[in-house]
Formats: C-alpha cells, sequence, structure tokens
C-alpha cells in the first residue's frame, strides 16, 4: 500500500511559480511511475506530466511543455512538479498518482492508476 500526500498549491498570480510536491509512503518508491492529472472546476480529470521509475524520462501534456518540470528523489520518496509562467487555465486540483505497472510513455491515455493522492489546490489569479 502507498499513501501519498500533496503540498505546495496556493494562490498566485499569472506569471507567477509554484512547486508541487508529493511524499510517498511504503516501500520501493522506485518501483513505481509517477504523476500528476489535474482537474478543473467543471471539468474531466487531465494529464498534466509523468515520469519514469529511475527519472530519466519526463513526459508533459502538451498545455504545459516548456513551462513545467517534472521530477523525482527517490532518496526522498518524493516527486515534484516545478511549475512556471501560470496561467489562469492551470487552476485546478492536482493529483499525485504513482502505478506499479504502467511505464511512464503510457500515462497520457490512462486514469486508471494504482495509487492517488487527496489533491492539492492550485489557485491562479488573473
Amino acid at each position: 500500500q502507498v499513501e501519498l500526500v500533496e503540498s505546495g498549491g496556493g494562490l498566485v498570480q499569472a506569471g507567477g511559480t509554484l512547486r508541487l510536491s508529493c511524499a510517498a509512503s511504503g516501500p520501493r518508491f522506485s518501483s513505481y511511475s509517477m504523476g500528476w492529472f489535474r482537474q478543473a472546476p467543471g471539468k474531466e480529470y487531465e494529464f498534466v506530466s509523468s515520469i519514469s521509475r529511475r527519472g530519466a524520462n519526463p513526459y508533459y501534456a502538451d498545455f504545459v511543455k516548456g513551462r513545467f518540470t517534472i521530477s523525482r528523489d527517490n532518496a526522498k520518496n518524493t516527486v515534484y512538479l516545478q511549475m512556471n509562467s501560470l496561467k489562469p487555465e492551470d487552476t485546478a486540483v492536482y493529483y499525485c498518482a504513482a502505478d506499479w505497472h504502467m511505464d511512464a510513455s503510457e500515462w497520457f491515455r490512462n486514469r486508471d492508476m494504482s495509487y492517488w493522492g487527496k489533491g492539492t489546490l492550485v489557485t491562479v489569479s488573473s
């Protein structure tokens, strides 16, 4: 069993930055591909970014490429999402997820992850 706890959300002005963290408890953190989804009010969950088990391969949704950076520290059981140049349309609850079986390259077309955090709210004002 893996528990995921997100932090780092908040209110920021357009053009600002935030860094989300996701701390994982449980064994074998490095055995999971990790990533982030988000859900804006009234909208479906959407894939944001994922990262391979050892952190070598990051993947991004087109709408965050060049602005967001995902990373992980397997020694600290933590995955990060650095968000720069934030836009009002980035406003959403951001969820961390982990998956035992799925390669990080497949996350963009899946929603059935093994574990989910409870989310952290990011609000970007214009």
